[in-house]
């Protein structure tokens, strides 16, 4: 009997991709020769580079009309035996169906972001467990997966780590010699973030106690929640420092904890061992947080569960004291958690 031939469908963002590679590996571990394939956004492609589980990493390019139709052609001509859209939405439902795939696995109407996306499914599943990881086995366990311990296998390659310290040496840190933690204030939705003079105070305290060196991680758009850090901290003020995908890995993992709401990197440090501290207001950690790992801060009084993108300042994180998230690196630090 030929081994099935599987296509995977989580295009972005980057917690979420993260949060499906479990999903990946069982499919690997219960079908060790089958073809499994993933189509992806190029800009989180990375996040797969040397990936195990995983055959081809399929970019779509969603851009140009013509990349679109040489993605859907791709597809077809693998002659998928299933597709499964941990995404659900319009755009990864309509991927599964070009696909040609005869069976075509996601999430039911009433779990998906966008619902309708659901009737392009021929299987549609109400998600077990609470933690994004297990929603998404839940579909390749249907697939016929076998459960398994998830695992997350991001590789950091020699270049990553040149890179990474190279830039680090250019901002006058010694990446090799030099002990430092990661505060990312970024968030993707406004709603998410903390105050950013906050992490900068956080900041001075760690920096007198401790003595390490502070690094601000920032992606394309935040460089002045950066900046803001950097001067509420005052004197010594931690270093700013943007990076690629492959070099913010190398740093997340030589860290000695990283501070973040509920965003991508946060996820990424966490899948790679990192000790973390995640801070959450209007998204609910049991769901959303590290996986069964690290130190979440959230006040759960009078907070308001939701995943709407709140472009304003959510009541529930501006209530998390400095204090509370020094508690926190310090439980961190000691492997509590």
């Amino acid at each position: 009997m030929a081994e099935p031939r599987f296509l995977l469908v989580r295009l972005g963002s980057m917690g979420d991709v993260i949060h499906a590679l479990p999903a990946a590996s069982a499919l690997r571990d219960t079908f060790p020769d089958a073809r499994i394939d993933w189509a992806i956004e190029p800009r989180w492609a990375r996040l797969l580079d040397g990936n195990p589980d995983v055959n081809e990493v399929i970019h779509l390019d969603r851009k140009r009309a013509r990349g679109i139709r040489a993605t859907v052609r791709a597809l077809r001509a693998a002659r998928y035996d299933c597709a499964i859209d941990f995404q659900a939405l319009y755009k990864s439902a309509f991927l599964a169906r070009a696909s040609g795939a005869p069976r075509r696995v996601g999430f039911q109407s009433s779990y998906a972001r966008e619902g309708l996306a659901a009737v392009l499914y021929t299987d549609r599943l109400n998600p077990r467990g609470a933690h994004k990881v297990d929603h998404n086995l839940t579909l390749t366990e249907f697939a016929g997966a076998r459960k398994a311990a998830p695992r997350f296998p991001i590789a950091i390659t020699e270049a990553d780590v040149e890179i990474m310290a190279k830039e680090l040496a250019s901002r006058g840190v010694e990446a090799e010699r030099e002990e430092f933690f990661v505060l990312n204030p970024g968030g993707g939705w406004r709603s998410k973030c903390w105050k950013a003079e906050r992490y900068g105070q956080l900041h001075a305290i760690v920096a007198e106690r401790r003595g390490w060196r502070g690094l601000v991680s920032y992606g394309p758009g935040e460089e002045n929640l950066a900046h803001e850090v950097v001067k509420a901290a005052g004197n010594p003020a931690p270093v700013a420092v943007p990076l690629a995908l492959g070099p913010l890995m190398a740093l997340l993992r030589r860290a000695k904890f990283v501070v973040s709401a509920d965003t991508g990197p946060l996820h990424l440090a966490a899948a790679l061992g990192a000790r973390v501290v995640g801070l959450f207001g209007p998204t609910d950690p049991a769901r959303n947080g590290p996986y069964h790992t690290g130190v979440v801060v959230r006040n759960p009084h009078g907070c308001e569960t939701t995943y709407r993108r709140g472009a304003g300042d959510s009541p529930s994180m501006l209530s998390i004291t400095v204090e509370q998230v020094f508690t926190a690196v310090e439980r961190c630090l000691e492997g509590c958690g």
